[in-house]
Formats: structure tokens, sequence, C-alpha cells
């Protein structure tokens, strides 16, 4: 164990005795759910699900937990006897993942990382193939899993440069956690570049797993009832996934344009009253969807605060401005959903997490990264729907990420046994 190991399990046991209170003050301030602060603190856990191999699947977000998803799903089409737990940090995530999760899954707040906390949590659900989602890397839990036997896997990994000059400080104790793991994936060549420096061992690049992502539902009723009683004759924009600042830019770039219908998903539904008072302080007229009203011809705004319907809000625009692009310090999110179902997008200039991805789409004339209002505006309201030509190939390669890392993790799972 190297000394920076050593120093920060030193550090997270002696915080243990006061995580308790930290936890009720975060929930007071809405940032924890009160029910499941158990989770966080692996007590008083669900009992393991009798038989079977349990792969414990864990990511920050929602992005990370989508992903996830659909591996886990992909990994029961081959595996039916498996038993899944996810595990992730936000509580959007925990929404998300709820509803959708495949039989014989669950879900669980994701444990904090101290010594005592991990090794109840390891011990309780006594994990075949622990599966960490692009650049979760918990020491304590790693150290735990790895005490107990399980198998280890890295898939979609993605790093940029400064996490990279920060761990290459720590260069030791990253070679300690990861480099005994039994898989590393990277998402992107830059990624595995990156990691390859870390861990001074070759690693695979499979291409982004998210590409093979299937774009989100909705409801055919629901989706033409909106059409009729919101946008009837009008072109419509949406502003997807945004995040604080995003929505003046959004506002700004279409300010001259009164007769385009507005939808606006923040990428944190709980930002919803901010939203509000910037759209009423703009004269806008809006209706809100976690309130239950409902938009008419006369509403310029639909404020989308709700969790599980991009699909829906895709469907009814005729373009895209991706948020996360224009926010200091998120990178970006993932483009391929809008694209795939045959909207023209336009997202910022900082998307350093989804780089190779925004590179290709631009290359492929599918997306635009632009930085000014104007710029954006113009965009948004001229940009022609992708060729189906381009679509047809973007599709093509999308499940090929998907299918090298279910290679890669099939052979870590023990056969199933005779009783199962």
């Amino acid at each position: 164990m190297t000394a920076a190991i050593h120093l920060y399990r030193t550090l997270t046991q002696a915080a243990s005795p006061f995580l308790g209170g930290v936890m009720k003050r975060r929930a007071r301030a809405g940032k924890e759910d009160y029910g499941r602060i158990n989770e966080r603190l692996a007590r008083n856990m669900p009992r393991r699900m009798p038989g079977g191999t349990l792969v414990w699947l864990h990511g920050a977000s929602v992005g990370e937990s989508q992903l996830l998803l659909e591996l886990g799903q992909r990994l029961l089409e081959k595996r039916p006897d498996l038993l899944l737990l996810f595990t992730s940090q936000t509580q959007t995530s925990a929404r998300l993942l709820g509803p959708a999760l495949p039989d014989r899954a669950i879900h669980l707040m994701a444990p904090l990382d101290t010594p005592a906390i991990a090794r109840r949590f390891i011990r309780h659900w006594q994990p075949d193939l622990c599966i960490f989602g692009e650049g979760e890397f918990w020491p304590n839990l790693i150290l735990e899993a790895e005490k107990a036997g399980a198998k280890r896997a890295l898939v979609n990994g993605r790093m940029t440069d400064s996490s990279a000059e920060g761990w290459q400080k720590l260069s030791g104790a990253f070679q300690r956690l990861v480099g005994q793991f039994d898989v590393v994936l990277a998402a992107d060549t830059d990624t595995a570049r990156r990691l390859e420096t870390l861990l001074g061992q070759p690693v695979q690049s499979t291409g982004n797993m998210k590409s093979a992502l299937p774009p989100p539902s909705a409801s055919e009723v629901e989706t033409r009832r909106l059409r009729e009683n919101f946008l009837g004759t009008r072109r419509c924009v949406l502003a997807a996934s945004t995040h604080d600042g995003e929505e003046a830019v959004f506002l700004d770039a279409l300010k001259g344009d009164e007769d385009t219908a507005l939808i606006i998903a923040p990428r944190h539904p709980d930002r919803g009253d901010a939203i509000e008072s910037l759209l009423k302080s703009r004269g806008l007229p809006l209706a809100r969807r976690s309130r239950g009203e409902t938009p008419t011809p006369r509403t310029r705004v639909l404020l989308a605060d709700t969790m599980g319907e991009m699909g829906l809000w895709y469907r009814l625009a005729d373009s895209v401005f991706l948020g996360g692009g224009h926010a200091e310090g998120v990178g970006g999110h993932n483009p391929l959903e809008p694209v795939r179902l045959g909207r023209p997008v336009v997202t910022g200039p900082e998307v350093f997490n989804f780089a190779t991805i925004m590179d290709d789409l631009e290359q492929r004339g599918l997306i635009r990264r632009l930085k000014t209002p104007k710029a954006i505006g113009k965009a948004l309201l001229t940009m022609d729907p992708p060729a189906p030509e381009a679509l047809a190939e973007l599709n093509e390669a999308a499940d090929a990420p998907m299918t090298v890392t279910l290679e890669a993790l099939l052979p870590l799972l023990p056969e199933p046994g005779l009783l199962q």
C-alpha cells in the first residue's frame, strides 16, 4: 500500500464518526434523500438476493447510470442467472434508474468511501464482479473488493488531461488501485493513451459505449397532444440538459424570434424555480411541467423540469441546443441521442468530456460547436436535419463499443452453477 493510499484510508476513517451528521445536513439542504441515508452508510441494507452471480455496477450520475443500465441489460441477455446491483451518487440518477431496472436488479445510493463502510458494503453483497463506469476510483471500495476476491473492471474509461496530470503526482497509488483491475477499457484513444502512461501497460480503446444507447422513448399520444395543443404550426427549439447560465445563453440566442416555441429541459430539474424566475424576468409566458401546467399556443416556453421525458422533448424539437458546453467544468453532454433522432444539434465549445465524439460528429456534419448567442441562434433556426446517409453510417458503427465491452467482461464471470 502506498503512502498516499494509507493517508487516504486514515483520513476517511477519522471522518467516519461525523458522516451521519453530515448526511443529515445535506438532506436538509436537499442534496441527499433522508430515506436513503442508511444506504450511503451501508447500514440496514436489503438482503442479498438468493442464488446467482452478483454483478455490482457503479456510476456517478445520470450519464454513467444510463450507460451501465444498458450494459446490465445486455449482460442479463447473455447470462439470465445474474443478479445486478446498481449504485449511483445523485438523486437524479436514482430517480432515473428506479423505474427502469430490469428483473433481478436493485438500485442503492452509493456507499461513502471509508474503510468501515466499504467493508460492510462488500461483505454484505459479496459481488463476483465490480464494474466501475468512466472514472469512478474509490480507493477503499476498490481495495475491499480486491480483498474479497471480486473481479474488477473499468468500462468506458474517460480521463481528461488535467485529471491525468493530477494522478501523475500519485502514479503509485493509481497503479496500485487500477493497475490491478482485471479489465481496463477506455472510451477514446486520448484516454487510452493517458491510462497507458499512468499504468505502464497497454489499454484498449473500445470507443464510447454511449453510442450504443438507444434514443430515449416517448409516448406517441403525449407527443401528438403537445404538437396539437402547444406547438401548432410553430417551429420548436429545445434547450436540453442545461446548467446554470446556459438558459440565459439560449434565450439570448433566440431573443428576436418571437414565433418559435421554446422548451427548456434542465440537467437538474430541481433548478426549476431559478429558471422560472429568469423567464418571468424576461416577460416570457411559460408553463411548468412539474406543476402539471398545460401549455397552449400562447405559451412561449415550456419549462420541462421533470425526469425521464427527454425522448418526448427531442421528438417535439426541430433543433436542439445541447447544454454542458457553455458551463464551466461540465465538459458537455452526450450528443448522440438527439442526433440519432434526426435533430440538428448545436452545443458550446467546452466539451472536453466528449471531445472524440464531438470531433467525429462535427466532421460528419451532424453537430456544430458555437460560442456566441448570435451564431447559436442563427444555426438553430437554419440548420438542416442530418442526412439519412450520414445517420445510417453512424448507426452502423454505434453498437461496436458495447459489443467489445461485453466480450471483455463475460469471461470474468464464474460459470453458472447447476442449481442456478
